[in-house]
Order: structure tokens, then C-alpha cells, then sequence
């Protein structure tokens, strides 16, 4: 369904009037199937990151393509309402001045729906989410953290996408919420049938929830691995990193 084939992304490097690049992302290839949660592992300033903005189109490989259903996610047709994105900084991700339902309701316009249909839709997502109907009218400064976050994944939702990239999603917020949203998120999935890209450094976090984890190192792939055979990786690096899980 998601496919990154041979991509590449370097960014420039020094001052203004250096020629000199980094490369972030070197020849990366690999495939997110229907219906799997892929978790992409690795430790800050490895990649991962800057390979979920490929992912969504934000940003545009150097080469290399990143394909949804075989079309180039840059056409904006081939992600509008069916690749959603949540992202580390809630507090950024939704406008200060919208209430919750206006925040909601953002992606469900360029549906060509009924205001109707989708009012009566912010109202049920808002409940799978946890949250009851008196949030419609709330701003984002009478929310915690956990609660603005389910909001954001309120909204990612909406449009019943096929594919969510979650980038850090959860590490912003205090360990006794990022349970409740990674439970969340695993209800959402089996409801909605969609596939996820859970980028992250939590790799606890990514073993809850994830099918196979991919172990990022230096903008590349170090290794794919099922979950139920992380103990088996093979590379040293991704050892040390898994050394943490319980499990192991």
C-alpha cells in the first residue's frame, strides 16, 4: 500500500553560502502493508522524522519515490482524506482560536459534505476518542495535553484515511496518558481498518502496539524485524537499542 522506493533527502549544511550537504536519508526502501502497524525505531537524529514528512508529502525526496497505491503521495489527490498524519507538538497542530469542533471539522470540508453530516460527525469521533460532546466549544487552552492530543487524533481520523503516520505522537505526554492513547489508537485501527507509521524513540511504546519495527540508524535501515522475533534481531546496534525491552 505505502511504498518508499530507493528515497533520498540531504539538506544543506553550513552557512548561507555553503555548497556542503548532510545526507539525513540514504537509499531507503521498504513497504508499510494494509492493515499493519509499522514502527519505525531510532534514537534523535537518526532520520526518522524527516522520513515521516516524505511520507505525508510535507516534503519532496531528493530521489527515490514514495508511493500510495502505486501513485507519488506528492499529487495532492493521491493523500487528500486518505493519508493523516499526528505529530509530537500538539499544541502547534491546532489552531489556538478554533474550538474543537471547527478543529475537527478542517479536514471534513474538503469532503464536500453536508454541515450536517459532518457536525453529527465530530460529535461521534469525539466520543471514540474519550471525549464527550461538551468539548465541541472548548479551545485548545482549556485542554491538558492528553485531551488535545485526542483531539488531533480525532481529526486524523475523520476523513477514515487508510494510512496515519504518528510521529512521536505520544512522547509529549505524561506516561499514565501515553498508555491510555496508545489503547486508543489500537481501538481506532481495528475500527477503522487503517494501517499506521509509528515513528518513535519509545521502543516499549512500538512493541504495545506495532506488527514489525524497522531499527533506523543514521538515515538508514539497519533492520525489519516482526515483533514476536525482536529477541532474534540480528546487527549489534539493534541489540543495544532493544536492550531495554522487558522481553529481552
Amino acid at each position: 500500500m505505502l511504498t518508499v522506493d530507493n528515497v533520498g533527502k540531504t539538506y544543506k549544511k553550513g552557512g548561507l553560502f555553503s555548497s556542503e550537504r548532510q545526507n539525513v536519508l540514504k537509499n531507503i526502501s521498504f513497504e508499510c502493508k494494509s492493515g499493519e502497524c509499522l514502527g519505525i525505531i531510532g534514537e534523535s537524529g537518526s532520520g526518522k522524522s524527516t522520513l515521516g514528512r516524505l511520507l505525508v508529502g510535507i516534503e519532496k525526496p531528493d530521489f527515490g519515490r514514495v508511493l500510495f497505491d502505486g501513485k507519488n503521495v506528492e499529487g495532492r489527490k493521491v493523500r487528500l482524506g486518505r493519508i493523516s498524519a499526528v505529530f509530537q507538538d500538539y499544541k502547534s497542530s491546532i489552531n489556538p482560536f478554533y474550538t474543537m469542533e471547527e478543529a475537527i471539522l478542517e479536514p471534513l470540508k474538503l469532503q464536500n459534505k453536508s454541515s450536517r453530516e459532518n457536525k453529527g460527525k465530530v460529535v461521534k469521533l469525539l466520543n471514540q476518542v474519550g471525549l464527550s460532546e461538551s468539548y465541541r466549544n472548548k479551545y485548545p487552552h482549556e485542554l491538558s495535553g492528553g485531551e488535545i492530543q485526542r483531539v488531533c487524533i480525532a481529526r486524523a481520523v475523520s476523513t477514515e484515511p487508510e494510512c496515519i503516520v504518528l510521529d512521536e505522537a505520544i512522547s509529549s505526554l505524561d506516561v499514565s496518558v501515553q498508555m491510555q492513547v496508545l489503547d486508543l489508537l489500537k481501538d481506532l485501527k481495528k475500527i477503522y481498518n487503517m494501517s499506521y507509521v509509528f515513528i518513535t524513540h519509545d521502543i516499549q511504546a512500538a512493541a504495545y502496539i506495532c506488527d514489525r519495527m524497522m531499527i533506523f540508524r543514521d538515515g538508514q535501515i539497519e533492520e525489519i524485524v516482526n515483533v514476536e522475533h525482536l529477541k532474534d534481531v540480528q546487527s549489534v546496534y539493534a541489540r543495544k537499542l532493544l536492550q531495554s525491552l522487558i522481553t529481552f
